[in-house]
């Protein structure tokens, strides 16, 4: 399975990167600070997940996952609660809070992959 992180945030990106790395074999295809930079990849580049926060400037997380559109798996991973049920309402696979917990991140990889099967 490959992916993507899309997060505003260096730091996050790359914390999330490592922990993926950490806890699963999935390949990170790419990281992108914005929606639109994301949308332009996954257009020439099939993906089966992203990861993909929801406070961004331009393009929201939620937008840009309506604008997927059940063409790829979402895993949310954010600093905000109050979106948990926008996320399901758009099929997301989870819903993390940053910082992100190995456990529950290796969980939602496991659903993702069960997802796919």
């Amino acid at each position: 399975m490959n992916c993507i992180i899309v997060d505003d945030e260096p730091l996050a990106r790359e914390e999330l990167q490592a922990i993926i790395n950490e806890v699963s074999d999935i390949e990170v295809s790419g990281k992108f600070s914005n929606a639109k930079s994301a949308l332009n990849f996954l257009n020439s580049n099939p993906i089966d997940l992203v990861f993909l926060d929801i406070e961004m400037p331009m393009v929201s997380g939620i937008e840009f996952a309506t604008q997927l559109a059940g063409s790829t798996l979402v895993i949310f991973t954010t600093a905000y609660p109050q979106y948990a049920l926008k996320s399901y309402e758009l099929d997301a696979i989870d819903y993390l809070l940053k910082p992100v917990d190995k456990a529950k991140l290796q969980k939602a990889i496991r659903k993702a992959d069960a997802y796919r099967a």
